[in-house]
């Protein structure tokens, strides 16, 4: 195995782009190709095994990754109204939205000469994600690339104040369907504060929440169940609207380093259907290590509140990764 990647990240958060060495994935559409990688009789969180597959986990896992590392498969798009078309993957399989991995493509995609971009001034990148088509509007000065701003497919809002019963006591969360369906709640309603000192405690709460959604009647209509879930602190607000600090505990207990920006879409929409958010007003989110991304309400479309989201993306290394076919550690582990 020799796989080539270009890794970048966004608000802190990793992005691994596989740019040669991918076996072939079948399929004519992005989604199609999504549900040919998880396999027959697989999940979205534990994919059948497969060549496709075993680049994954050869590029999450120890020693050429960690358990917090995400990527994405570059694909052939949906039609030719889009660039590219790619698989978002992290530690236990695929992911149907990745806001921070849309930025970090667009920001390859312009950086690479993929997509050609003015010196100064700003270029959409298209592109089809599991979710949909979404957009990756890349910001220029002086020949560099400076910020992105995501544009997601709409969020809707699927069920409010639903209760649960968890370790820590009764909560009520919200959830909206941004790309991936995302659970939220007030950190302080289980006594916790989004602070790195309180990520253990933070991680587990999330981790219980999305057990006990699993199968609640609230998430029957949800595509391969509740995703993440996102625990916010409400902080003061700025002159432009609302401002919240917090952690996106998803897939099997991952965190996410940035504020997360699928799960920003989310937290928009919930905003605006709660009248906190009007068009033209900011949330300024931050993440639990600090980073910051913008997030807006444009309208409505499709049944669902439109969202774009801004911040930084950047290139962190070029990398050549081999499996030797001696080693007895193969494609890694996971502690």
């Amino acid at each position: 195995m020799n796989i080539g990647t270009t890794d970048y990240h966004t608000a802190g958060e990793p992005f691994r782009i596989v740019t040669s060495g991918l076996p072939p994935v079948p399929g004519d559409s992005v989604a199609e190709r999504r549900a040919i990688a998880i396999g027959a009789g697989g999940t979205a969180t534990a994919p059948r095994p497969s060549a496709l597959d075993d680049v994954r986990r050869l590029l999450t896992r120890e020693p050429r990754g960690h358990a917090g590392m995400y990527g994405g498969f570059l694909v052939p798009p949906d039609d030719s109204e889009a660039h590219l078309g790619v698989l978002f993957w992290h530690k236990d399989g695929y992911s149907t939205a990745c806001g921070h991995g849309t930025m970090a493509l667009g920001a390859w995609a312009v950086d690479s000469g993929l997509v050609q971009a003015p010196a100064d001034g700003s270029v959409q990148v298209r592109i089809d994600v599991p979710s949909g088509r979404v957009a990756a509007t890349v910001h220029r000065a002086g020949g560099r690339t400076t910020g992105v701003t995501f544009r997601n497919v709409p969020t809707r809002v699927m069920a409010r104040k639903v209760e649960l019963t968890t370790p820590r006591g009764p909560v009520a969360v919200d959830l909206a369907d941004s790309g991936a369906c995302y659970a939220s709640v007030r950190a302080a309603d289980l006594g916790l504060a989004v602070t790195p000192e309180r990520l253990p405690e933070l991680t587990a709460a999330g981790r219980e929440i999305r057990a006990a959604l699993a199968d609640h009647p609230a998430t029957r209509e949800v595509r391969d169940g509740v995703y993440g879930v996102i625990l916010h602190d409400e902080l003061p607000d700025t002159p432009n609207g609302p401002h919240q600090r917090n952690v996106t505990v998803f897939a099997d207990g991952q965190i996410d380093r940035s504020p997360c920006g699928s799960g920003t879409s989310a937290r928009l929409a919930l905003l605006a259907v709660d009248g906190r958010l009007a068009v033209g007003e900011e949330l300024r989110h931050e993440s639990v290590i600090g980073t910051v991304f913008t997030g807006r309400v444009l309208g409505e479309r499709a049944g669902g509140v439109l969202t774009e989201v801004s911040g930084t993306a950047h290139r962190t290394g070029e990398h050549r990764f081999v499996l030797d076919t001696d080693d007895s550690l193969g494609t890694g582990f996971l502690l």
